[in-house]
């Protein structure tokens, strides 16, 4: 897998890049927008990760720019996390928007749940214990016995399961599992976690409300 980081400030590409290289990815950088517009259209990348505030030309700028030649995912890296500048990003089709200061564990995950959901890493077997989740027959099972979920609890406990150990705000689990332009709110989510929850039984005690941020699902492998 191949990711492109932008940011203007080394240190921060550099930590990125050390992150990543140890999960096997290969990492260019670019120190501006200007700069990440040329390598994104001389290179295929399978992810792009862009700063906000940089010399010569603005994140948002380079990202139209280069979705207009090119499908690429991209996350989001700024020191804004102002509601108004998510929502610029999501309208020019970000997959996810980091707030700085992050955890680069964190990032990295981000990396590895959209390069899953956009198919360039395919994982068909998620086993957690007991609980196995087939991507590929779109199934879940708990000790060889099927679980039966609805189309959204499915998708739901698949992006918290490719999210694991990660806080997920409810506007990221709209976003992600119903789509941008769903009409809802607060109300739709909290239903339906209840209701998988239920469904997964002694495994719905993984999906921990964190108070004030939305849910997520907490294991820990026994070795680490």
């Amino acid at each position: 897998m191949k990711v492109l980081v932008v940011d203007d400030e080394y240190l921060i590409r550099d930590v990125i890049r050390e992150y990543l290289s140890l999960e096997h990815f290969q990492v260019d950088e670019a120190a501006d927008g200007e700069e990440a517009v040329n390598k994104a259209l001389e290179n295929d990348y399978d992810l792009i990760i862009m700063d906000i505030m940089m010399p010569k030309k603005d994140g948002y700028k380079a990202v139209k720019e280069i979705r207009e030649k090119k499908n690429v995912p991209f996350i989001m890296l700024s020191a804004r996390g102002e509601e108004y500048d998510k929502l610029i990003g999501f309208d020019i089709g970000v997959d996810d928007y980091v707030t700085k200061p992050f955890s680069p564990r964190e990032l990295v995950a981000r990396v590895k749940a959209i390069l899953k959901r956009t198919g360039s890493i395919e994982e068909e077997i998620i086993k957690i214990g007991d609980l196995v989740i087939d991507n590929k027959a779109h199934s879940v099972s708990i000790k060889g016995k099927e679980i039966i979920l609805t189309p959204k609890e499915y998708n739901l406990l698949e992006y918290f399961v490719s999210n694991k150990n990660i806080a997920l705000s409810r506007e990221q689990l709209l976003s992600n599992v119903w789509g941008y332009d769903f009409y809802g709110d607060d109300r739709t989510i909290d239903t339906h976690v209840k209701t998988l929850r239920k469904n997964l039984g002694i495994y719905g005690d993984y999906i921990k409300t964190v108070r004030g941020v939305g849910y997520k699902f907490e294991y820990k492998e026994k070795n680490d």
